[in-house]
């Protein structure tokens, strides 16, 4: 074990575990888990695009409403009913956008989830996509859904 790059640092206690991991699930939320929600017609959060105008433009997740996090402060309260939880998202896991955006929505006292993956993963896994001419849906990656089936842990 001493050669272990997995064990050199020993695995947390189970309350510790615990703490983190579901402490990351308050605060995370994924594409298929926003996808089943929508699917399934279950209300009570607002998913919110944090992406430009051209970002938006090029499409979006159905239902979202575009709100860049740099105008979060002064129009969240005109689009977003004060207590409901707010579901970011932006590009994807290499970008931020999400995160600065679920930040600015928390400061106004929203309880607030971000979705990881972002749009990236949203279209890899083959969720429907919103545009001006309407939804289109893309074929999903095979290596997030495999035979087009999203994980659905």
């Amino acid at each position: 074990m001493e050669n272990s790059a997995v064990l050199r640092t020993p695995a947390a206690g189970s309350d510790a575990a615990v703490a983190h991991f579901g402490g990351r699930l308050s605060f995370e939320v994924d594409a298929a888990d926003v996808a089943a929600d929508i699917g399934a017609g279950v209300t009570g959060w607002v998913l919110v695009d944090s992406r430009s105008r051209e970002s938006w433009d090029q499409g979006h997740l159905p239902g979202a409403i575009h709100l860049p996090h740099r105008e979060i402060a002064e129009r969240a309260a005109g689009l977003v009913p004060d207590g409901v939880t707010v579901v970011t998202y932006c590009w994807g896991p290499g970008c931020n956008g999400a995160t600065q955006a679920a930040l600015a929505f928390a400061r106004l006292g929203y309880p607030v989830k971000e979705m990881i993956g972002g749009f990236e993963y949203w279209v890899r896994e083959g969720g429907p996509v919103e545009t001006a001419d309407g939804v289109e849906r893309r074929e999903s990656d095979p290596l997030v859904a495999p035979r087009g089936v999203a994980c659905a842990c």
